[in-house]
């Protein structure tokens, strides 16, 4: 495809997994889209991949991610924090784009061309782009793992196939659905004979549309497979508490103004039985743990729920402030746990005396210094072990699979959105929970300040729900599973194998790339000694016979 026409291509593939993500959530198109950025690669250099990759990648994270233009509330420069960090993952996107042109370069030129192009190529271009995820979402300052393609089919047939391979997994699985449909296609066209020219194609109409079947057996598996199984392990009562209080970064309010909007909602719970309390992130605005009033009201809020509150807040310990969790009763704290990824630019600012000097104004506006925790992301209240995400670490593999591996048998993730009220941020991050409830095959409560709240079964299905910039309380019984899927067992060893095997697989290319450029010279080298040889010789026989 020529460069002028793949530009508008690649911007279309950008906006269709925009739009397979919530709030649209048109799943179908994440593998429109990347279908679409797989075949403008094809054949093209690595400046022409560096340009299509730049559109594709500002077409999806300018839309995806705009939500991060209204942290800042009306400040003139709100909008610098949105063009920051989506061309900054526009330009990343753009530049680890190369390599999957490199696979397409590289792997036809070798015989064997059926394997190749209905088997390794397709491999080899799923590993290069799940390697590009990978690396966004663990570099630079922790990584930014959002908008992986995985994380679109929350609601799709092929979610369960997550508890099996993971997230990760489940991305390499779809890329390569893709790119193994582009060859078969590919392959059947080319296998048509030219009008009149039947005798150049040997091979059989059925042989070349065989090319489909390892395309349709593994998009047949995907659909089919079943959710790995867990097991029951009993029901916890919970209660969840929407407080829809003036929790944004940049809300103004009286001190304690989010703590009082918690206690009011949660009012009901004094004529209930649970057998804990949820709050959400930044449900209570100061540290417990240090000012007394707070203290107090909550010992008495415990005292009148009958069970503890796991609620979170800003903590200070020695000189370290930690976003953190906290599992309080009527006697006070008994267990706490500290955010693991705090948000660089938004809970923290890396580097502050780089980006101080040249955004001075809106560095200094960020007074927050979060530091990052290092405990297990879990708490254990009255004998159930209760796994744990705080905002942002929903996103991350790690914490998670840490939680469950340390025998977490129903997850609580504590999320504030009121930085992002009326934006598709609260949606994609909802999206990431019901998949982690697939993917460990857990109950899931994802609590926000403001929305979007709401209560997962272990298959990711909707029990209860709060409308968004509201107050409001979930009362629901939570099924307790036993048990590691698949993927959570496995994750880091189909990480590395698919690192691994893409890597080696570029390698081989690299190396019989260049054993044919250099045995290519060899024979150019002998046809030119043999053109030479011959013409020496004619003239030889020309010179005889002059003298004859």
């Amino acid at each position: 495809m020529p460069l002028w026409a793949a530009m508008p291509v690649a911007g279309v593939a950008g906006l269709a997994m925009d739009a397979a993500f919530p709030a649209l959530g048109w799943w179908p198109l994440a593998f429109v889209s990347v279908t679409l950025s797989l075949v403008i690669l094809i054949g093209r250099r690595s400046w022409g991949a560096l340009l299509v990759g730049t559109v594709f990648g500002a077409a999806f994270w300018f839309p995806h991610v705009s939500w991060s233009a209204q942290f800042l509330g009306e400040h003139p420069l709100s909008w610098v924090p949105w063009v920051a960090l989506a061309g900054a993952l526009t330009i990343y996107t753009a530049v680890l784009t190369v390599p999957i042109a490199r696979a397409y370069r590289w792997l036809p030129r070798r015989r064997n061309a059926f394997a190749m192009r209905l088997l390794a190529l397709p491999l080899l271009v799923a590993g290069a782009w799940t390697i590009r995820e990978l690396i966004m979402g663990s570099w630079p300052y922790g990584g930014f793992p959002w908008g992986r393609v995985a994380m679109s089919q929350s609601e799709s047939p092929i979610a369960p196939v997550a508890s099996w391979v993971g997230v990760s997994g489940l991305g390499f699985l779809m890329v390569a659905v893709c790119a193994a449909a582009i060859e078969a296609v590919r392959w059947i066209v080319r296998a048509q004979p030219a009008r009149g020219n039947a005798a150049e194609h040997p091979r059989t109409p059925l042989a070349s549309w065989a090319a489909s079947i390892p395309v349709l057996g593994l998009a047949a598996v995907m659909v089919l497979v079943p959710q790995f199984p867990t097991s029951h392990a009993g029901t916890i009562r919970v209660g969840a508490v929407q407080g829809n209080g003036p929790a944004a970064y940049v809300d103004e309010h009286e001190p304690g103004a989010v703590l009082e909007s918690q206690l009011a909602a949660s009012a009901p719970l004094e004529d209930e039985q649970v057998d804990i309390v949820l709050w959400p992130e930044g449900g209570v605005d100061s540290d417990p743990l240090a000012d007394e009033a707070t203290a107090h009201a909550l010992d008495d809020a415990a005292a009148r729920y009958d069970a503890p509150i796991l609620l979170n807040a800003a903590a200070a310990d020695g000189h370290l402030v930690y976003n953190t969790s906290v599992l309080w009763t009527s006697n006070g704290p008994t267990a706490a746990h500290a955010k693991r990824h705090p948000v660089p630019f938004g809970e923290y600012v890396p580097d502050r005396w780089f980006y101080g000097a040249l955004v001075p104004s809106l560095v200094d506006l960020l007074e927050r210094e979060y530091a990052a925790g290092v405990d297990t992301p879990a708490i254990e209240d009255d004998g159930v072990e209760v796994g744990l995400a705080i905002c942002f670490d929903v996103a991350f593999d790690d914490v998670i699979h840490e939680g469950a591996h340390s025998g977490a048998q129903v997850l609580m993730f504590q999320t504030n959105n009121a930085d992002f009220r009326d934006t598709d941020e609260h949606l994609q991050q909802l999206a990431f929970a019901r998949m982690r409830a697939i993917e460990t095959g857990r109950s899931v409560v994802n609590l926000s300040t403001t929305g979007t709240s709401q209560v997962l079964a272990p298959n990711g299905a909707t029990l209860a729900a709060l409308a968004a910039d509201e107050p409001g309380l979930m009362i629901a019984d939570l099924e307790l599973r036993d048990g590691l899927t698949a993927a959570v067992m496995l994750a880091q060893s189909i990480n590395t194998l698919i690192v691994s095997g893409t890597l080696a697989g570029f390698l081989v290319l690299a190396f019989l790339l260049l054993r044919d450029r250099a045995s290519s010279r060899h024979h150019r080298v002998l046809d030119s000694s043999q053109r030479s040889s011959i013409g020496l010789h004619e003239c030889a026989d020309a010179h005889r016979r002059e003298r004859l």
